[in-house]
């Protein structure tokens, strides 16, 4: 079975089925939650050094930062399930 990989900007993908959800950095929330996963050793940076635009929860509790506009990833989230009915 072919895996579906959301690109996070940098060469960096992850699974797309394996995404719980992708939000913005702003809130006081999210902040506590990026807070917490540093703690607990599962929040993954790939920004390369920039701001932090998006917030990817992945089934296996992981946070992973962005540098890409959480739109525009779920553009591409979205892109990527047209992609996968049309293949049916």
């Amino acid at each position: 079975m072919e895996q579906l990989l959301l690109n996070l900007g940098f060469g960096n993908t992850v699974v797309a089925e394996k995404i719980v959800a992708i939000l913005s950095p702003g809130s006081s929330p999210m902040k506590r939650v990026k807070d917490e996963a540093k703690e607990g050793k599962r929040l993954i940076d790939v920004t390369h050094g920039r701001k932090t635009r998006s917030v990817i929860i992945t089934e296996s509790n992981h946070v992973i930062l962005s540098a890409i506009q959480a739109e525009t990833l779920s553009g591409r989230f979205g892109s990527l399930s047209t992609q996968e009915e049309g293949k049916e």
